[in-house]
């Protein structure tokens, strides 16, 4: 371990009378060695190389009228906590996030702390390469209507999402082991009609099926639903634990791209006061501890990021300066094919475009549905508006009528 390695937080903290740089000193040596101007010579000398550097202060007025607030940016040595992202944050943002208006907006792992992990399997790039998708956004559709449905109704509802052309199918988040739908039965099931699909359609499909269990139970249940034929799995991490995705990421045996869903996301990253920003927690974070595609709330649909923030995650996700490979971002929530145009528009061709009431809700149904988003995708490549693509393809002219097209 290199002794003289940092790794750095960055925070806002809102405070309309603090000295900020007094304030910043004290969240140095407070998270770190605890004390200083006490100790005597000797002892500070054995401390040095335990405490915690101010960076940067940089004083900021609000928007609101007589608010003040700070970014920091604190170092913290290396040699202060283990190799883990739960060392890392208990560090950096334990108890200081219960010390007032104080928000993390920014992290900045050491080379050494980052090399303790893998990283995702296969990235943006790894999952392309699986499905043989080179040259537009990838589409993925969303189990709807799965609590109380038997294996039969799930295997159908699979079948006609994945007959509709979508490059991803994934659980539901809230689909849990249960007597009608156990894990290995429903990835049977759902593999057989993932098969049969790709027989109709000639196209390669990646199912997600939400992995679930006690937290010590995890890694046995992704192989008993490998070994089943589940080649994805979806993961709600912030229930589980960055720990607990890092752990499976980093399983040689866990041969699949993980998905990483953002439930309970909204309890860490609104709030401009509290928390953890959306780029470090579901942008950062997660590729970092191993999340082949991340899923955020998007800026359009019906539960909403603001688009500056939605951006910050995207740039987070495929071009922060990591070593662990780029991982795919996925906004979701609320899309239709007639947001196709800015999706592509503002997040580029790396991206999925995702999917539930979006595909069954369509007047044709879900197979109907996933056409109808593809064919969106391919106007925008094509350079045609969806208005006139739409002239010729009728699963995309439905959507737009009962949708409409969003421009802005």
């Amino acid at each position: 371990m290199n002794n003289n390695s940092y790794s750095k937080a960055t925070y806002r903290l809102y405070d309309d009378k603090a000295d900020f740089h007094k304030k910043a000193t004290g969240i140095a040596v407070g998270l770190t060695v605890g004390s200083w101007t006490d100790l005597p010579e000797a002892a500070k000398a054995q401390m040095q190389q335990h405490l915690g550097q101010v960076v940067s202060v940089s004083a900021h007025e609000s928007d609101i009228p007589g608010e003040r607030y700070a970014d920091i940016t604190i170092a913290y040595p290396d040699v202060n906590f283990s190799r883990d992202i739960p060392a890392f944050l208990v560090t950096a943002f334990g108890k200081l996030s219960m010390d007032g208006r104080i928000k993390l907006i920014d992290i900045e792992p050491s080379a050494d702390f980052l090399s303790a992990f893998p990283g995702p399997k296969f990235g943006a790039q790894g999952l392309r390469d699986l499905l043989g998708v080179h040259d537009r956004p990838l589409v993925m559709s969303i189990f709807k209507s799965v609590i109380g449905q038997d294996l039969a109704n799930l295997r159908e509802q699979f079948l006609q999402q994945a007959l509709g052309g979508v490059d991803l199918i994934k659980d539901d988040e809230i689909l849990f082991e249960n007597p009608l739908s156990p894990l290995v039965k429903r990835v049977e099931a759902c593999v057989g009609a993932m098969k049969e699909a790709e027989q109709a359609t000639g196209q390669k499909l990646i199912y997600f099926t939400n992995l679930t269990g006690p937290t010590f139970s995890l890694k046995d249940n992704a192989k008993r639903a490998i070994q089943a034929g589940a080649n994805g799995l979806l993961f709600n991490v912030l229930a589980y634990g960055f720990d607990a995705l890092a752990e499976l990421a980093a399983d040689p045996d866990i041969s699949v791209p993980i998905a990483a869903h953002p439930a309970m996301a909204g309890a860490f990253y609104p709030s401009p006061h509290y928390g953890i920003s959306a780029p470090v927690l579901l942008g950062k974070l997660m590729r970092i501890a191993g999340a082949d595609l991340s899923l955020f709330p998007s800026p359009y649909g019906s539960v909403v990021m603001p688009k500056a923030e939605n951006l910050a995650v995207k740039e987070a996700l495929l071009d922060a300066p990591l070593p662990q490979k780029a991982a795919m971002p996925v906004p979701s929530a609320g899309i239709h094919p007639g947001l196709v145009p800015l999706i592509m528009n503002d997040f580029g061709p790396e991206v999925v475009v995702n999917a539930g009431g979006g595909v069954h809700g369509h007047p044709g149904g879900p197979a109907a549905g996933g056409q109808a988003f593809r064919q969106a995708v391919d106007a925008v490549i094509s350079g045609q508006s969806l208005e006139h693509y739409a002239q010729s393809h009728e699963p995309l002219r439905q959507a737009i009528e009962l949708w409409g097209v969003r421009t802005s």
